[in-house]
Order: C-alpha cells, then structure tokens, then sequence
C-alpha cells in the first residue's frame, strides 16, 4: 500500500507539472499513462481508492486554484486565463469559478475574498498517517542556531488547545464543522500577501503556512514545560485589512527577538525522524545562561514551526534579555 501512496504523491506532483505547462485533461491523463506505465483507467481506480476523490475532479479543482492565483495576483485578461487553463470560453470559465468559489473572476478580482482552494493532494503525508517518516538515511546537516529580531505582524489562524502535536492537532480540528486540514489549508491558499510566501504549491511554509505555539495559561503543558495551545495559520502583514474567515482568528504580534533554530534541505520521506530528533536535541541542550537570553514565556507570545523539507526546518522560539 505505501507504494501506492507514493504513486499517488508522485501522479499529484505531475498533475501540476501539466497545469503548469497548460496541458488540457486528456493530455494530462495520457502523459500520466506513458509515464507510470498504468492504462488511465487503472491510474484513476486506484487515486480515487486512495484519495476518495476521483482523478478528474481533483484535475479541474487544481486547474481552477492555479487560474484563481493569476485572476488574484495579476492583471491578465480573464479570458486569456480561460485559454491558458483550457477553458473554451470565459463563459465556461467564470461558470467552473463561481460553481466552485460561489463568486464570477471578475467579481473575486475586485473584492479577493477568502475561498477554499483545492491545495496539493498529499496521501503520503508523514504527519497526517502518523508513521513519521521511514527513517532509513541519516542527515548531514547540522542545526544552526542564531537570533533574529522579527517585525510586529498580524497570525491568522485556528487554535486548540488539548492537541499534542500535528497529528492530534488535525484529528482534533477535523471534528470542529470547517476546521478540517483540507479546508483550512484551502483556505490559507486564498489568502493574499502572507509573510512567508515563496510561492509554494504545498500547503507547507513555503506556501506561508506554519504552525505555531501561543503561550496560553489555560492550555496544555506541552514537553518544554510551558502551557501552550496549538495552531496552525499564516503570518500577515501589520497593516492587513482584509476579510478574516468566520471560523479563524487574527491576533497582533508585536516586535520581539527570537532564537532560531535550523536544520537545511532533507528527504521528506527517509529522514524526518532524524531531522525532528537533531532540532530537539539543539533546543533541549541549548545554553541560554551564557546567551545572556532566556525563552519568554509571556502570555500570548508565539512559538513558529516552519516545516518545508526542501529549504528547512526550523523553530522561532520568543526570547527577551535576562
């Protein structure tokens, strides 16, 4: 079953590949058939076994979060974004956009309200199958550690605070109407101007999305001793003014000083483990005496975690002066 999984990761990398190089459905299926070696029939049987969505649909849903960046992000026309996604009309087009948005193109280009985008399939996530990677190579890379002074900016995000860890913060969220990971992440996707935005295609930091620890007295006592409640979100501009989603919060976060954490590029698959277990050892055996700082566990002060294996891992832990 696992190298099914990886089939399906490997058939939803090149589903965008295709997008991205403006490939039409049939030409995208067929290339998917040539290259995998698996008649198109099969190919979608076994997505929509894993996926529990079928093969097509996840296509057009995709297509469409790609078309709705450019409507979002530039000033094409929106017919040329019809064509370049292959749509045969901009009728066609705003019809698929407001069946799936609930808004037209041309009315989401003049107010960009938040909307659930169909964000890159990952039925191989380590996270959320809760195996934590295979862990069969170990990593080179040792973790940098430095301090940073980060600028005052805006968290939006949903919190909880029972959950321990990524896994159980998802199985937790998933219970809450609209606080699932598929929803949340699609929603996050919509979200212009996020801090951390490389213009990824995961819904990881490289997409501006993080998960973070808010120092709460009233949550749990996470292994570091502080009480904590876990969220996952994206970090905004100070002055960000635009719609917050009903099931969201947004919180000010003033300018403070962080120690940082870091470990470089690592195999998402073999080496997660290795990489997690290095970063705890750094943060557990780290000398704040002779730093002349000390963690600030002040109420309300934020803990981020940027997970995107092909840059970095790393923790931004709040500090202040001893």
């Amino acid at each position: 079953m696992n190298e099914w999984y990886g089939l399906v990761q490997t058939i939803a990398g090149e589903i965008d590949k295709c997008i991205k190089n403006r490939s039409d459905e049939a030409l995208t299926l067929y290339a998917l058939s040539q290259k995998l070696g698996y008649s198109e029939f099969y190919i979608s049987r076994k997505f929509r076994e894993i996926s529990g969505m079928h093969l097509r649909d996840y296509l057009r849903q995709r297509t469409l979060a790609f078309a709705l960046k450019e409507v979002r992000d530039t000033s094409k026309k929106l017919l040329d974004i019809a064509m370049d996604y292959g749509f045969s009309s901009h009728e066609a087009f705003s019809r698929s956009f407001k069946k799936a948005y609930g808004i037209t193109p041309s009315e989401y280009r003049q107010k960009t309200v938040p909307v659930v985008l169909r964000t890159l399939i990952k039925p191989f996530d380590c996270y959320l199958i809760s195996i934590g990677g295979t862990d069969m190579i170990d990593t080179a890379n040792d973790v940098k550690v430095y301090f940073v002074t980060i600028p005052a900016h805006k968290y939006l995000h949903i919190r909880n605070y029972e959950s321990n860890g990524y896994w159980d913060f998802w199985q937790k969220q998933s219970l809450i109407p609209g606080q699932d990971c598929d929803t949340i992440c699609g929603l996050l996707d919509s979200i212009k101007g996020k801090l951390d935005d490389f213009g990824g295609d995961e819904a990881n930091s490289g997409s501006g999305q993080i998960m973070a620890f808010i120092n709460e007295p009233t949550g749990r006592v996470c292994g570091w001793g502080i009480p904590i409640a876990e969220s996952y979100g994206v970090r905004l501009p100070a002055d960000y003014n635009g719609e917050i989603p009903e099931q969201m919060q947004i919180m000010d976060v003033p300018e403070g000083e962080y120690i940082v954490f870091e470990h470089g590029p690592f195999d998402y698959h073999t080496q997660n483990c290795k990489v997690e277990q290095k970063i705890e050892d750094a943060m557990k055996n780290f000398d704040y005496a002779s730093s002349g700082y000390c963690l600030d566990t002040t109420q309300g002060r934020v803990f981020y975690f940027y997970h995107d294996p092909e840059r970095f891992w790393k923790y931004a832990r709040p500090v202040k002066k001893l």
